[in-house]
């Protein structure tokens, strides 16, 4: 699925996040940034230590923000670290909208003009899928219609089920 937004185009995949061709990749990440399961650990397994350790440079990420790093021996050249929200925190769904907008945001810093996103806390942090691509696609798709180098932003999801969801909210776009 593609749609087009301003400038940009705005993609659905079913897939693994790091074989992706383009300027960047995000990582749901955690706040100590530390490479464990899920999208962190493919990144880590497929990009290298070297991410590793420039997380841990790096050292801390508060809910809500991200950093960035080199891609390694990803076919992306960075990686950035959003760090979405643990589900029954509290104010879940502004923090996932301010990671979603503080990662395009970093990508633009970066001159960086093709993302692509996994399906953010929803993994062992919980986040229902439903919300999440609601605040994912419209954080995105608002953000795009300003002024913006990026012209292709990826939501690169792990499986049908999450697809399927993700492209049922798709539709508003």
């Amino acid at each position: 699925m593609r749609a087009k937004v301003n400038k940009s185009y705005i993609e659905l995949v079913v897939g693994d996040i790091t074989d992706l061709k383009v300027d960047a990749i995000v990582n749901a990440a955690n706040s100590r940034l530390k490479l464990g399961g899920g999208v962190a650990g493919a990144i880590r397994r497929k990009g290298g230590r070297i991410i590793q350790d420039e997380c841990d440079n790096i050292g801390y990420c508060p809910v809500g923000e991200a950093r960035i790093t080199t891609g390694g021996d990803l076919k992306a050249k960075y990686v950035i670290h959003a760090v979405g929200p643990v589900y029954g925190e509290g104010e879940e769904e502004d923090k996932l909208r301010t990671a979603t907008l503080n990662s395009l945001k970093l990508a633009e810093q970066y001159k960086i003009t093709s993302l692509a996103f996994p399906a953010i806390s929803t993994g062992i942090f919980g986040f229902p899928k439903d919300r999440c691509a609601d605040i994912m696609l419209s954080a995105t798709s608002s953000y795009l219609n300003g002024d913006t180098k990026l012209r292709r932003v990826i939501f690169c999801l792990h499986d049908s089920v999450t697809f399927d969801i993700f492209n049922k909210r798709y539709t508003f776009l």
